[in-house]
């Protein structure tokens, strides 16, 4: 009596689910694709039979128009690419400084909301339930009317050394751009790499032995003692452009235009408290067993908080923390209604003076649909870094 196996089924045979789940989709992408060669056919038809141009050339154009807010130089001589130019790089730096800014202050609400003092609980719940009710726009808003408003004008500025606080915004002294200052960027990154380097290696240090080390004050240390000293190696440049007033508006030195910092304001505040509440949650989600056994190994509670709850909560939280970053991130698209020339403002003055308006819209998707898979790829990176393996 002999061992009959079971008929293997044809690679390529319709029995086949692998084979038939391939087909399927290859028909379903061919009709995706069939869809958006049509829309976009019949959209050039149509614009062609109506006497309306098409194409990206335009971005080689001059695009007379200056714009109020930079942070490389631009004129109306310029073209239209780098009118874009200047747009994306004024919304990457509200998103980024943003998401930094409200990370920490969204992940000290959360942490907050479970202080032993009453106030500091009233006061987290009380900020987490009034800024995430109203509209963002609303917020945005309001805080351009008091930054415009209830500012001082030039001749009465606040001063702060050689800072100025006035209708123009926070002017500051600007650095004079020298070797030495690339110099100290590239040791701050070397000092950001030998940090993360140490807290891991103390972090294992603290597996192993049970010792606890400084896992903040060390890396901070390092990061700065690397960043000065390669500053010191390029020569030590201190020559600032420091601000002066003058007869009609404060000269010279870098300055934080009232739109940038109402934008940064309003969309850091605002998304704070989504921040707060999923960094709570994080939280609760840890068994509370966790902490009590720590307690009884002698740990202080916000060593608890540090090293044991948060470390298990990350796990909760980032997922959730990764929309929220999203969120910020296209948010910023509002920053047209109070004037910031971020992306969307450019296209729309590009769009008003071209007529190119399917180019213009495209452009602005491309952006902020790269800006999102970008941060979502980090964070799913990070995710994976951070989840629970089982040894």
């Amino acid at each position: 009596m002999t061992d009959k196996s079971p008929e293997k089924k044809q690679k390529w045979s319709w029995r086949s689910q692998a084979f038939r789940g391939v087909i399927y989709q290859i028909l379903a992408v061919s009709v995706i694709a069939l869809g958006v060669w049509f829309l976009a056919h019949n959209t050039l038809v149509n614009m062609q039979a109506r006497g309306i141009q098409s194409g990206f050339d335009f971005l080689g154009d001059s695009a007379g128009f200056d714009i109020g807010e930079s942070l490389f130089p631009f004129d109306s001589a310029d073209r239209y690419w780098k009118a874009y130019a200047v747009g994306i790089v004024n919304t990457l730096r509200v998103a980024i400084i943003g998401i930094i800014l409200t990370t920490i202050l969204g992940t000290l609400l959360g942490v907050g909301r479970f202080s032993r003092n009453a106030l500091v609980r009233g006061l987290c719940y009380a900020y987490v339930e009034m800024f995430r009710n109203v509209p963002i726009l609303l917020q945005l808003l309001m805080w351009y009317l008091l930054l415009t408003e209830t500012l001082p004008d030039v001749q009465d500025a606040i001063v702060f050394g050689p800072f100025f606080v006035a209708k123009g915004g926070l002017i500051f002294p600007k650095p004079i751009w020298e070797a030495g200052h690339l110099w100290g960027v590239l040791g701050l990154v070397a000092g950001a790499i030998l940090g993360i380097a140490y807290r891991k290696w103390a972090f294992r240090k603290f597996e192993e032995t049970g010792q606890l080390r400084s896992m903040f004050w060390v890396p901070l240390a390092i990061f700065v003692v690397t960043g000065v000293l390669a500053w010191w190696t390029g020569g030590a440049p201190l020559d600032f452009d420091f601000p002066a007033k003058g007869d009609f508006s404060i000269e010279h030195g870098g300055a934080l235009t009232p739109e940038f910092l109402a934008v940064l304001l309003g969309l850091t505040m605002y998304t704070a408290a989504f921040v707060a509440e999923v960094v709570r949650s994080g939280i609760q989600s840890v068994a509370q067993g966790q902490g009590e056994a720590a307690a009884a190994l002698g740990l202080h509670p916000r060593q608890v908080m540090r090293l044991v709850t948060l470390p298990q909560a990350l796990r909760v939280i980032i997922p959730p923390m990764t929309n929220q970053f999203l969120n910020l991130t296209k948010n910023s698209s509002l920053a047209v209604a109070i004037g910031y020339p971020d992306v969307v403002s450019i296209a729309n003055t590009s769009l008003n003076q071209t007529g190119r308006a399917v180019e213009a819209i495209a452009i602005v998707m491309l952006v902020y649909l790269t800006t999102s898979l970008s941060t979502s790829l980090l964070m799913n990176w990070y995710n994976a870094r951070s989840a629970i393996k089982e040894r």
